[in-house]
């Protein structure tokens, strides 16, 4: 017994004094649902990272509610993994459970979206510029209008989400001085197609049956799809008579787009996890603390690239 327990010493101080591998992490990771075809192909592609580098993650889909991300979070805590990643669906309300894993020591990840707390409370948060996001569909848009006057519908995500909230800034400023254009209505689709659409069909009805709509901006492509289609059932053709201009870039954003349906998306890469991995395991190893921000980029795509071959290309990513 002494002999076994002498070696278990000596292979347990080897193991801490090599530092934490990969092979042997367990991260849990708290999805906010599968409401549009960019959060499926970001929960496939984490768990594609995941595989790929050893480590077991516990997933768990909150189903875009806040509560059951913050029973998951806990129960991740009760588990004593190594890390924890988070999609947060709100940017409010985590000060308590993201202090319960601090003092568990446990290291917590953003991913995709910020929040409104203490950075001492997170590792780090890898997200696109969401500003930047709306700036860029919003300047798209102005180039593309030009000096004709222009009223935009706006279907916002998620109420309370840092994606709603900041995509919808960054779009105003890029219309502030242009009077030309002007959002007319902005209200939640929820980051959902039935509910773009259905929030659309109510657009189409309260603006003379969808004629004084001059552009639709949708804080995600999914949105914008749902959109697509009540423009069409209103006997008006998407792409042409309503302009339509949103973020993401998912597949079926560009077959709209080789449709004519669809006019500009702004890229959100759903691989966050990769570069979340990367700053763990060397936070994990010797204790290098990441910056507090990892931005990714956002690219924008027009019907002047190839929709099609980008469609077959993001397809192939897991969407």
């Amino acid at each position: 017994m002494k002999k076994a327990l002498a070696a278990f010493t000596v292979a347990f101080s080897a193991c801490l004094a090599s530092g934490v591998s990969a092979q042997s992490l367990t991260v849990g990771f708290s999805q906010i649902g599968s409401e549009s075809g960019w959060r499926a192909a970001e929960t496939t592609v984490t768990k594609q990272e995941a595989e790929k580098r050893g480590i077991d993650l516990k997933f768990a889909d909150a189903q875009q509610k806040q509560e059951n991300q913050i029973k998951a979070i806990r129960g991740f805590i009760a588990q004593g993994v190594d890390a924890i990643l988070v999609a947060p669906v709100v940017a409010t309300g985590w000060e308590s459970v993201l202090q319960e894993a601090k003092e568990e020591e446990i290291p917590v990840i953003l991913l995709d979206r910020q929040i409104e707390a203490s950075d001492d409370l997170y590792l780090t948060a890898v997200t696109s510029d969401q500003v930047h996001e709306g700036k860029v569909a919003g300047d798209w848009l102005v180039k593309d209008i030009g000096d004709k006057p222009c009223n935009v519908v706006e279907l916002q995500g998620t109420t309370g989400s840092s994606p709603a909230i900041n995509r919808k800034k960054g779009f105003e400023e890029a219309l502030a001085s242009h009077d030309n254009i002007k959002i007319t209505r902005s209200q939640t689709g929820d980051f959902t197609r039935t509910k773009g659409k259905e929030v659309m069909e109510s657009f189409i009805k309260a603006e003379g049956g969808g004629q004084d709509i001059c552009a639709v901006y949708a804080h995600n492509d999914d949105m914008a799809v749902g959109a697509i289609q009540a423009i069409k059932e209103a006997g008006l053709k998407p792409g042409s008579d309503i302009k339509i201009v949103s973020i993401d870039a998912v597949p079926d954003i560009f077959k709209a787009m080789a449709e004519g349906e669809a006019n500009a998306t702004v890229e959100l890469t759903p691989n966050m996890a990769g570069p979340a991995f990367d700053v763990l395991e060397a936070y994990l190893k010797d204790k290098t603390e990441p910056p507090k921000w990892i931005q990714t980029e956002s690219k924008l795509y027009t019907a002047a690239d190839d929709p099609m071959a980008v469609y077959e290309a993001k397809k192939d990513l897991g969407y």
